[in-house]
């Protein structure tokens, strides 16, 4: 049944590759806005994810020790590493990227999403209720990226299509590592419930590192006042997921 509900939520985060469909039949003014609102809804579901899903169910596992706290370090830098050596950035979607540099982007965003697998397996794996706030704040960080993901394939000289194509093959790999995630975990049951500190210091990395900077230039006051309540929103989403469990 597990195994079930990982291929499930795994396969619906591959299909977020998708959403650069929108670009076919939205207007790029509309698009820009959308992109900014789904940002700040990311960026909650982020923080909510990792601090009231992740971060409390790995002290309930183990105790609020030394280890739970070196392992969100340990996640946070090792996204800060992957993003200096991979330049994997949600504003690269509006860099001068060439052909060689879409590649890499394909490169880094099948890692990322296999590390994504990979975490939502282990959360499935400790309880239903982290296995879908897990599955949630990705997918919402997912639709954001994706669109720049494509933005930047296009630019870098892939037509439409076969930008939409290459990006869901590089989304499968979240379908691998959700598989290799649960096999693995009967070989490392120990130490499987320090993943989700990790993905707490991946998800609160990304948050703050590559989101928050998005929204928080705003010149337009409303504007800044309207991200912050979606954000808000993204927050309240993670606690109604915890409150009904």
């Amino acid at each position: 049944m597990v195994l079930v509900q990982i291929l499930v939520a795994t396969f619906i985060i591959s299909l977020i590759a998708f959403v650069g469909v929108l670009t076919f039949v939205l207007r790029e003014e509309w698009l820009n806005r959308i992109l900014l609102a789904l940002v700040a809804l990311s960026t909650g579901a982020l923080l909510g994810g990792a601090f009231l899903h992740l971060i409390p169910e790995a002290i309930a596992d183990v105790g609020a020790g030394l280890d739970v706290f070196l392992y969100l370090l340990l996640g946070f830098c090792l996204f800060f590493v992957l993003e200096q050596f991979l330049h994997w950035r949600h504003q690269h979607s509006t860099a001068h990227g060439v052909k060689p540099f879409s590649y890499l982007i394909l490169v880094s965003d099948s890692v990322h999403n296999f590390i994504d697998g990979v975490v939502i397996a282990a959360s499935f794996i400790v309880s239903h209720e982290v296995g879908i706030a897990t599955t949630l704040a990705v997918a919402l960080h997912e639709i954001p990226q994706e669109l720049g993901d494509f933005g930047v394939l296009v630019y870098g000289g892939f037509g439409k299509f076969r930008a939409l194509t290459f990006n869901y093959i590089s989304a499968i790999t979240a379908i691998i590592g959700g598989v290799i995630g649960y096999f693995a975990s009967s070989l490392m049951q120990a130490s499987t419930i320090y993943l989700l500190p990790f993905a707490a210091g991946n998800f609160i990395y990304i948050a703050a590192a590559d989101l928050i900077p998005e929204i928080k230039h705003q010149v337009s006051l409303r504007r800044a006042i309207v991200h912050f309540c979606i954000f808000l929103v993204g927050i309240g989403v993670m606690l109604l997921v915890k409150l009904i469990h």
